[in-house]
């Protein structure tokens, strides 16, 4: 027998052992099964719109085609899981006082004229269009000269939650979008 034949007969067993119910290998892809039925409870339970479910749906259909071993696998469950976690269709009704928001502003940030003006018209605008869908304020500047803070002040004085999202790390559109 040639050298290559003997290898292979000598790997099949051990091919057949790797494989038997119940070793390491095969308890890590039930984990990973599992998880991903999790995934799919967590998508149908969840109250995300119909666009982002369909999207939803699409993903874990690839995901479950994927060898667990590609990188893909890992962004596309993480895409996902992120997916799960955004609250969805869960809002608050929004304190607009002006009155209050500039006293806040003021004891809470030293000059930066220019930009509590800008948010009080924020305000103001929102105040007149109550229908208005959620205008983004977005904060731009080197590091230390007060975003987080004012964005904080904000949240506080429209009665909202604050959330931080540091995008530190990001240099490509396609890692906050997920259409990686």
């Amino acid at each position: 027998m040639s050298h290559m034949k003997l290898k292979v007969i000598a790997i099949r067993p051990i091919r057949r052992i790797a494989h038997i119910p119940g070793t390491l290998e095969d308890e890590d892809e039930e984990e990973d099964n599992d998880d991903i039925v999790m995934l799919e409870k967590k998508i149908k339970t969840s109250n995300m719109p119909e666009q982002a479910h369909k999207v939803c749906v699409k993903e874990i259909k690839r995901l479950k085609k994927m060898p667990q071993s590609m990188p893909e696998y890992a962004l596309t469950r993480n895409y996902l899981e992120l997916m799960v976690e955004l609250p969805w269709n869960k809002s608050t009704t929004d304190r607009l006082d002006i009155r209050a928001a500039r006293v806040l502003l003021d004891n809470d940030h030293y000059a930066m004229e220019k930009l509590k003006k800008r948010v009080l018209e924020y305000l103001a605008v929102r105040q007149l269009k109550n229908n208005l869908k959620g205008p983004i304020l977005c904060f731009v500047g080197p590091p230390g000269v007060g975003k987080t803070s004012v964005g904080r002040s904000v949240a506080k004085t429209l009665g909202r939650e604050f959330h931080r999202i540091a995008l530190g790390g990001v240099c490509d559109q396609s890692d906050i979008r997920g259409h990686r």
